[in-house]
């Protein structure tokens, strides 16, 4: 955060302990606005999970909801994007090159919905872990680009093995086997708890 202020100190030639004096204040006021909405948050669904509380483990109650409310939002900022934003057209980059309105959309909801989902995973349902931020993002983009990737080959596993199986369907079975493997590996990877020597 610090670097980011003096790097805009110095581009537009303000003094740099001014802006530094007023970065570490919106940092203290940015910490204090995230530990309330946390606490928010976590309240809100462990009170939702009280009448589970037996059946589903808090951090996994945790994991769907977060997990749930963040493909809600990028479904909605995905149909947003393409339908209003884009207004269903391409978007010509240069030239020859453009990308389909569908893929624009796709892009413009997972810059916004990614981030949220890191920072939900990281503050709402595994607050526990002890690695360091840049390590945990390091991993979750890691093990997003994978299933990504996974749910690419599960789609075309699908369409060549099950021919009769509709698109969607097949899509349900694949979501379902990219959300177990996803919190096993948030779980287990992106935001495990190492023991401190």
């Amino acid at each position: 955060m610090v670097y980011v202020c003096i790097s805009f100190a110095i581009l537009f030639g303000i003094s740099i302990w001014g802006l530094h004096s007023k970065c570490v204040i919106f940092a203290a006021i940015f910490t204090q606005l995230l530990s309330k909405a946390r606490h928010i948050i976590v309240g809100l669904i462990d009170w939702f999970h009280k009448p589970f509380a037996k059946v589903i483990p808090t951090q996994t109650f945790r994991y769907l909801a977060c997990g749930g409310s963040n493909t809600v939002l990028n479904w909605v900022i995905y149909s947003l994007s393409f339908n209003i934003v884009l207004g269903q057209q391409n978007v010509h980059i240069y030239d020859d090159i453009a990308i389909t309105a569908p893929v624009g959309a796709q892009i413009i909801s997972f810059c916004i919905s990614f981030p949220i989902g890191f920072i939900l995973s990281r503050y709402i349902v595994f607050p526990e872990s002890n690695l360091r931020g840049r390590k945990q993002f390091f991993r979750y983009v890691l093990a997003t680009a994978t299933f990504i990737l996974l749910t690419y080959v599960l789609i075309k596993m699908f369409a060549i093995i099950l021919p009769m199986v509709r698109a969607d369907i097949s899509y349900i079975f694949i979501m379902l086997i990219t959300a177990v493997l996803s919190y096993l590996s948030q779980r287990f990877f992106t935001f495990k708890s190492v023991e401190e020597e």
